[in-house]
């Protein structure tokens, strides 16, 4: 029964990561920190292989980090490691969708072509169509808004239906 609430964990961990992400990239990274984060949007501002927003990469692993640890070093709370194991495995899911297969930043697959994999890479463009702090749109990752299932030619047609009504 042990092992179910552990994987249980990791799994909830996971899913509630999306969340975080999508907060943290609308409320922090177009907020607070544009400032590292504004190169990922302006390739005019980035020099290098590496991005200012490669930053968030330990923003992110640091309560991972620390969740190993306490689950490691305290039996009472143990729990904690799975915690970062969720945590973990969000951002190689993170790391592989978005630095890999949308930037393109490592060519170890190219075009992966399914229903949702098109949807992401549409959302993602959409999202960086707009190259400033604000106005941007679709700030998750893996939850993507259904119109990016259709093609964008649909997206002005139910635009125009939705003013309509």
């Amino acid at each position: 029964m042990m092992i179910l609430l552990k994987i249980a964990i990791v799994l909830i961990t996971v899913l509630v990561m999306e969340f975080v992400a999508w907060f943290a990239h609308k409320y922090i990274m177009h907020g607070l920190l544009w400032s590292w984060h504004e190169d990922h949007h302006d390739p005019m501002h980035k020099t290098g292989f590496f991005e200012k927003n490669d930053r968030f990469f330990l923003v992110f692993a640091i309560p991972s980090a620390l969740c190993y640890m306490l689950g490691s070093f305290y039996p009472s709370l143990n729990l904690l490691f799975f915690v970062g194991i969720g945590i973990s495995i969000y951002g190689l899911i993170y790391f592989l969708i978005h630095d890999v297969y949308i930037h393109q930043r490592f060519k170890w697959f190219r075009q992966l072509d399914n229903k949702y994999s098109r949807a992401i890479l549409r959302a993602h463009g959409a999202h960086h169509a707009v190259q400033t702090k604000y106005g941007c749109e679709s700030f998750g990752l893996l939850i993507v808004n259904p119109k990016y299932f259709k093609k964008r030619s649909e997206w002005a047609k139910a635009k125009v239906k939705a003013q309509a009504e």
